[in-house]
């Protein structure tokens, strides 16, 4: 701890770099642990791939647009800012898939994707692909070793259909990447851990559904009235959050700037210099929640090994294409939205009936219907270089193919996300071990955030705990033994 300049020990100084939903939950987080924070972010605002907007005055995300209920981390650090009253389930969670010109039901019964029951696939897959689904009850056990391609294992154990036209359209909704190139243990953990266990990959996927029906509805999502909701959204979006998560920040004293990038991190003393274009300052610990790339460079010469590490995580780039439509005259829309096979060859690969899906929206503007999609995944980017225009009339085409909307929307926006979800591909986990061991010889120092420990916002805000808890356990530890009466008043 520093003293000022009446003697008095001071908290130590905590700095975050990057000011996305992960990084301001590290700041919130290391504030309630009794450390001074500051936090850097390098662009104009906060929240990362969190962003709330409009259009034709309707209130819309034009970012992520919920958080995964079943895990307690996000919907806790919502109710931690005051957001507790607006966390609404979806109105609808009935969903299809557009696969072979037509929509089909989401089938039901499957552990994202992978079906429990050949039969309950039946409308999606043609007869011969259900009869190879089934097939997986007779194969021997397949050794699955420390991890796999979760595309790949599937498609051997049940076919490439069930892969194709389910499994591929659910996983590039959360990672815009390859299931045949994902990997099962770090994607789907519990899926993974059972396939070790059961000799057939069906029993496995029925003993992670018995699990999950185990376990009661979380009692947070109950007392908000989420009930036992697999996903929640945020009256006015989830963007509003990090906006919340900023303010009592401030709140509690911490300090928050917005333009200031990290150019540099130094060793000082037993603790760290952060320098930006502005100004430069002396920390007892960093969490450093930037994307990879940032952090090799600012890790480089501390840490080179790492460094290396950090640059070898990829990233896929997407863009959502926002509509508004008047609801006079459209056709009825089946559910929240479909999923898009990209073995079909279309340029979407999904869209979400907003309006439908969150009451929030329908109820500020009901005239309007808003619905959005989304469009590119990891190396398949070249839909990307379009211009908005082409994304926008790619979008009405696809759109009307699936569902019959002729319309011509009202207004439209199209948010683009250059290098916006890490990739988790086959030994991702092993990779981020080696990476944590690697700085395990720099103290008071963490990295945290999407490219880590998982890619949705409950995990980001995990992710943000463990490097706060980590970082503040070690300083607050050091600054007792070297001033043992540290934190207590007479």
């Amino acid at each position: 701890m520093n003293a000022d300049t009446t003697g008095t020990q001071r908290a130590p100084h905590a700095v975050v770099v990057g000011g996305g939903i992960t990084g301001l939950a590290a700041a919130h987080r290391l504030l309630a642990a009794g450390l001074r924070v500051t936090l850097l972010e390098s662009g104009g605002r906060f929240g990362g791939k969190l962003l709330a907007g409009e259009i034709a005055g309707a209130p819309v995300d034009l970012g992520a647009e919920s958080l995964l209920a079943r895990r307690p981390e996000a919907v806790a650090l919502a109710e931690a800012v005051g957001l507790g009253d607006r966390l609404q389930a979806p109105a609808t969670t009935t969903a299809s898939v557009w696969s072979r010109g037509g929509l089909v039901p989401m089938p039901k019964g499957h552990v994202m994707g992978v079906p429990g029951d050949p039969a309950a696939l039946a409308g999606l897959l043609p007869e011969e692909a259900l009869r190879r689904v089934a097939e997986d009850l007779d194969l021997p056990p397949t050794e699955i070793g420390d991890d796999t391609a979760i595309g790949a294992y599937v498609a051997a154990r049940m076919g490439h259909e069930v892969v194709d036209r389910l499994v591929e359209p659910l996983l590039g909704g959360v990672y815009a990447g390859d299931a045949y190139r994902i990997s099962m243990k770090a994607a789907v953990p519990a899926l993974f851990e059972a396939a070790r266990r059961h000799p057939t990959l069906t029993a496995a996927v029925h003993a992670v559904q018995a699990a999950g029906a185990a376990v009661p509805a979380d009692a947070a999502g109950a007392a908000t009235g989420l009930g036992g909701s697999v996903f929640a959204g945020i009256s006015g979006g989830v963007g509003t959050l990090p906006g919340a998560v900023a303010d009592t920040v401030r709140a509690a004293g911490g300090t928050l700037l917005t333009g200031a990038p990290a150019t540099a991190l130094l060793r000082e003393g037993a603790g760290w210099r952060v320098v930006t274009p502005e100004r430069v300052l002396d920390a007892d610990a960093v969490v450093l929640a930037v994307p990879a790339p940032a952090a090799a460079g600012l890790l480089g010469g501390h840490a080179p090994r790492a460094a290396a590490l950090l640059d070898t995580i990829e990233y896929a780039s997407m863009a959502l294409v926002t509509l508004a439509f008047r609801r006079a005259g459209l056709p009825a829309l089946p559910g929240s939205g479909f999923l898009v096979p990209p073995v079909d060859g279309h340029t979407i690969k999904a869209s979400t009936f907003s309006s439908q899906k969150w009451r929030w929206v329908g109820e500020a503007a009901p005239d309007l219907f808003v619905l959005r999609t989304s469009v590119g995944r990891h190396g398949e980017e070249a839909h990307l270089h379009r211009d908005d225009e082409d994304l926008v009339a790619a979008s009405l085409k696809d759109l009307g193919a699936a569902t019959g909307l002729a319309a011509r929307p009202v207004a439209t926006t199209v948010t683009r996300w250059n290098d916006g979800l890490p990739q988790y591909p086959v030994g991702h986990l092993d990779r981020v071990a080696r990476l944590r061991a690697a700085l395990a010889g720099l103290p008071g120092l963490a990295l945290a955030g999407a490219a880590y420990d998982g890619v949705g916002i409950p995990a980001c805000v995990a992710s943000a705990h463990r490097a706060a808890d980590a970082v503040a356990g070690e300083i607050l530890a050091t600054s007792k033994s070297t001033h043992p009466g540290a934190g207590h008043s007479s």
